[in-house]
């Protein structure tokens, strides 16, 4: 295995729909055990798989090259579908009686997509990174230290988006700071059962 094709798995086992997916759903569970696995897949279909079959038919259409969407205005018409559905499904997790934590930290969740949205309008953040080291920090700060290993699945995540040349050092560092940030605040604001 080359170190590009080594780079490309890390890139698709690592993405972001797989960290929101698996940690909507923790989540969910933290807060509501078995009942909260249900709030949790509601959650992760509006954050994970809507976006991902939007991602996947804009690939079919032309639209944009791969699932990456590296180009600058394909990037910004995702992130506004990705807008779109998280504020949807807020708003539907808040009206059914979502746990209070679940949707706390979806609305939390939609905030970082914001920033990220305002950033890649004049930089290309990696929003990988953001993801990864977002979902590592709030998984770790919920269930303990742990799961603190999961920064190394940041790391490699960071290591593969510069060896791809999809992003610099600077923009990774930059997408891991930021959602490690942005997961430290939710975690000091959701409220914990």
């Amino acid at each position: 295995m080359t170190r590009r094709s080594a780079a490309q798995w890390v890139t698709y086992l690592l993405e972001p729909k797989n960290w929101i997916i698996a940690t909507v759903i923790a989540v969910g569970w933290r807060a509501d055990g078995v009942a909260g696995l249900g709030w949790g897949l509601l959650a992760a279909f509006f954050a994970g798989v809507l976006p991902t079959l939007f991602i996947t038919r804009g690939i079919a259409r032309g639209r944009w090259d791969d699932r990456n969407v590296g180009a600058k205005r394909p990037r910004l018409i995702v992130l506004g579908f990705i807008l779109a559905s998280v504020t949807a499904g807020l708003v539907l997790l808040a009206a059914l009686g979502a746990p209070p934590e679940l949707t706390g930290y979806f609305g939390c969740m939609l905030g970082s997509v914001a920033v990220l949205t305002a950033i890649t309008t004049v930089w290309k953040i990696s929003i990988h990174c953001a993801v990864a080291a977002g979902s590592a920090t709030i998984l770790t700060l919920l269930f303990g230290p742990a799961l603190a290993p999961a920064y190394l699945l940041v790391a490699l995540t960071g290591w593969s988006r510069v060896a791809l040349k999809d992003h610099t050092t600077a923009q990774v560092i930059a997408g891991s700071v930021l959602g490690a940030a942005a997961a430290a605040i939710t975690y000091a604001v959701i409220p914990r059962g």
